[in-house]
């Protein structure tokens, strides 16, 4: 289990990280959120051991982190980290090499992940060679390479498509099931909520809003209904709850203040023509990191 607790990092006079604390148990995925500049590399550089904090502490399964657990450890960058010049296997023998593991142990996970992402054509091909999307795969396979207790993903999909972005997934939950404790971070709110249990968001560097998504979004109240039938926005909106209304091509999207108001939108829905579908959802994880950011980063 990874533990952060009241953990504070300045650059000179600014204050970067601002009293973070949370946890990450084995088998967990946890969300690190926020926009750019909250704080979250700076963060994932203090777990790694590469910037100093100025207060608090940080454990993995209650040590301390350094060269004696750093090989435990899995950190995909936002950044490209590869070394451009090197073939894909070299590549994945330097990082294997700097995380203990011995060359045939590192080749045999090689070859597995290359067939399973579908590019072991470019076991030798230079990185520089590779498209934006296979050198995310390649970056991501050397991060799991050592198979890591603790696995740091930052801005894992970029360069993806729909179906590597599963094929990625996918992996991600193997280890989730093996038990290690994963950390998330994405700008892609729908991203982390197909697969977060628990969530931080950071604004200028301290945590506004934590704790378990469910319930996250619970407390939050306010729910969407979709709604397929031939509506007047202007009436519906006049709806006692209803906050807003949002067409999309062929549906309508009633955003309402909390579910006491769900029948006030349904009795006046089955009066409409062409009625197919009245689905109530909660408020998306988007929705909730936008009403929660938006104000607060701009004072």
């Amino acid at each position: 289990m990874l533990k952060v607790e009241n953990v504070t990092k300045y650059y000179g006079d600014n204050l970067a990280v601002d009293n973070l604390s949370f946890e990450v148990k084995d088998g967990e995925i946890f969300g690190l959120l926020g926009v750019n500049g909250a704080g979250k590399t700076t963060t994932f550089r203090m777990i790694l051991g590469l910037l100093d904090r100025n207060n608090g502490s940080i454990t993995l399964d209650g040590e301390k982190i350094d060269y004696n657990n750093t090989d435990s450890i899995g950190f995909l960058t936002e950044e490209r980290s590869l070394l451009l010049k090197l073939t894909v296997k070299e590549q994945a023998i330097f990082y294997g090499i700097l995380k203990g593991m011995k060359e045939k142990d590192i080749l045999k996970k090689l070859d597995y992940y290359l067939d399973r992402f579908k590019i072991s054509e470019y076991k030798d091909r230079k990185i520089k060679e590779l498209s934006k999307g296979n050198q995310q795969k390649i970056q991501f396979i050397c991060a799991i390479l050592n198979d890591p207790k603790l696995l740091i993903l930052d801005e894992p999909f970029s360069g993806l498509d729909p179906l590597n972005v599963e094929e990625f997934m996918s992996v991600i939950r193997e280890f989730k099931k093996k038990g290690s404790s994963i950390i998330f971070s994405s700008h892609r709110m729908e991203h982390v909520e197909m697969f977060c249990e628990k969530l931080v968001i950071l604004v200028k560097g301290k945590s506004v809003l934590s704790g378990n998504l469910k319930q996250i979004k619970k407390d939050y109240g306010k729910k969407n209904i979709i709604v397929d039938a031939s509506l007047d926005i202007s009436e519906v909106k006049k709806i006692k709850g209803v906050n807003d209304v949002v067409k999309n091509s062929n549906e309508y999207i009633v955003k309402i203040e909390s579910d006491e108001y769900i029948d006030n939108v349904f009795n006046y829905v089955k009066k409409c023509k062409n009625v197919r579908k009245f689905n109530v959802e909660d408020a998306s994880l988007n929705e909730i990191f936008v009403s929660t950011v938006g104000g607060m980063y701009e004072e």
